[in-house]
């Protein structure tokens, strides 16, 4: 691993593993997981037949498709805000679950940025690679311009892509710092940056943290930890759009859009938030996030 890769300080046992009040039975937790994995397999024959659509039709599809995929894994889906016009637009979210990637595409479908190690997934892969997905080699820097161009390229033809800046996931309680380097796209294409606030609520209102995806979790471990949850629920704000041209440089770009995004945790409890994030060489929290 690279030095310069982001690592955050959530840990599965630290922060994933909560508590739960009254589990889902594992019957009815086994049928979720087994619907989820049927979901998502349906998308790879679909990417295919919606291939031909116009786009509003082929992003109408992408919608139900993502929706029906959260929803399937047992979590309600709560979109605050409205997408605003078609076009170019380069979406900044937090980032805290396998789950953000189809949650950020009830709402906003489009290219995502994923590492490159994504290609090689079962079934993942060959479904991120027909959705169009753009691949960052994260441990090559010099690999990154060559990258912010593809971006660029997306955005100039009108699609949206999405990239999670942090760089890894954390537990939803705290976040990281936005890296710059794809905002460089957005200031290149002239397009406005979309920040998007994700978070996975209890009913009481409290963080649910059994979505994260943190440190050294095993894939399978998060997904039966995600059907056993009851009554979580995905809530994704966008929020207002940064116009291209309003700063003039990717740092202030980068800063910006981060502060938008957490501006909606500044009510948290002081304990329940990490105060640093480590940029020592990055540990699995980085290696295992799908984007």
């Amino acid at each position: 691993m690279s030095a310069w890769l982001p690592t955050a300080p959530c840990t599965p046992a630290g922060c994933a593993d909560q508590p739960f009040h009254r589990p889902v039975p594992a019957l009815r937790a086994a049928l979720r997981l087994a619907a989820g994995i049927a979901v998502v397999l349906l998308g790879i024959p679909g990417a295919l037949l919606i291939r031909p659509l116009a786009r509003a039709r082929r992003e109408a599809a992408v919608r139900r498709w993502a929706t029906a995929v959260v929803r399937a894994f047992g979590i309600r889906v709560r979109v605050h805000g409205h997408p605003g016009p078609p076009g170019g637009r380069l979406v900044v979210p937090n980032h805290i679950s396998w789950l953000d990637v189809p949650l950020v595409a009830t709402a906003l479908p489009g290219r995502m940025l994923a590492k490159s190690e994504v290609r090689g997934y079962p079934v993942l892969g060959a479904l991120a690679a027909r959705a169009g997905t753009l691949f960052i080699e994260r441990d090559r820097l010099r690999a990154l311009p060559a990258t912010v161009d593809r971006i660029t390229t997306a955005l100039l033809d009108g699609t949206r892509v999405t990239v999670f800046p942090e760089g890894s996931t954390w537990c939803g309680r705290a976040g990281g710092r936005f890296r710059p380097a794809a905002f460089q796209a957005a200031l290149d294409a002239r397009v406005p940056v979309q920040p998007v606030r994700i978070d996975y609520r209890l009913p009481d209102g409290s963080t649910a943290t059994a979505p994260a995806f943190v440190g050294d979790d095993p894939l399978g471990t998060s997904l039966w930890r995600v059907v056993r949850a009851r009554g979580v629920t995905a809530e994704i704000r966008l929020l207002p759009r940064i116009p291209a041209g309003r700063h003039p440089d990717r740092r202030s770009l980068a800063r910006a859009a981060q502060a938008a995004v957490a501006s909606d945790s500044a009510n948290l409890p002081a304990a329940s938030v990490h105060h640093s994030v480590s940029s020592s060489p990055a540990a699995a929290s980085s290696a295992r996030t799908p984007s």
